[in-house]
């Protein structure tokens, strides 16, 4: 599966996140490391889920940028 990931510029790195994954976020040193992290942390969140007796949530985010004048 693929999950939409937002990586945004902290003071001490990069913070993740997931609009399909309520709670499950991540952290890392550079954009890399944060991806990593998100994935790992995206397993683990899913087997949670799993163990819990919850569905796995389908990814349903889109993404898009739009251009303006600035």
């Amino acid at each position: 599966m693929k999950y939409l990931i937002i990586l945004e510029k902290t003071e001490t790195g990069y913070s993740v996140y997931s609009p399909d994954l309520p709670g499950c976020v991540s952290v890392g040193e550079t954009p890399e490391d944060a991806e990593k992290n998100m994935r790992e942390a995206i397993e683990f969140h899913l087997e949670g889920m799993l163990a819990e007796g919850y569905g796995i949530l389908e990814p349903s985010s889109l993404s898009s940028f739009v251009e303006v004048a600035a």
